[in-house]
């Protein structure tokens, strides 16, 4: 519905705040957050994989705290199966080792549930 109808969805979001490819501080925690995704099936905010996604991570500001995004950095949490190839972006894996938020929050792949800490 953000994709298709985005007038429409903001209006049913009552107070809450939804990131489309911005920012916003809250508690002193500069937050970003993007729905984009590599093209998978033919899902909502699909994008071409390589410069395509890539316009987008360069948009977020190198100061960002906390990365929400849909789908996941390639090699991280990225497999639907442990047999299974690497889902996620390559070009978002190397936005989020430049900018190195202090937390990226993604989900999509179900198959890579979980979490992981920087060493």
């Amino acid at each position: 519905m953000f994709e298709r109808h985005p007038g429409a969805a903001r209006e049913l979001l009552g107070n809450a705040i939804y990131l489309e490819n911005s920012g916003r501080e809250v508690a002193g925690l500069k937050i970003w957050g993007s729905p984009v995704q590599p093209e998978f099936n033919n899902w909502a905010f699909n994008v071409a994989r390589g410069a395509a996604t890539r316009r987008y991570w360069e948009m977020i500001p190198d100061s960002t705290d906390v990365l929400v995004t849909h789908g996941p950095p390639f090699g991280v949490l990225d497999k639907s199966h442990p047999s299974t190839a690497h889902l996620g972006c390559e070009e978002l894996a190397k936005a989020v080792e430049q900018i190195k938020p202090r937390l990226h929050i993604f989900g999509h792949i179900h198959g890579g549930h979980g979490q992981l800490t920087a060493s």
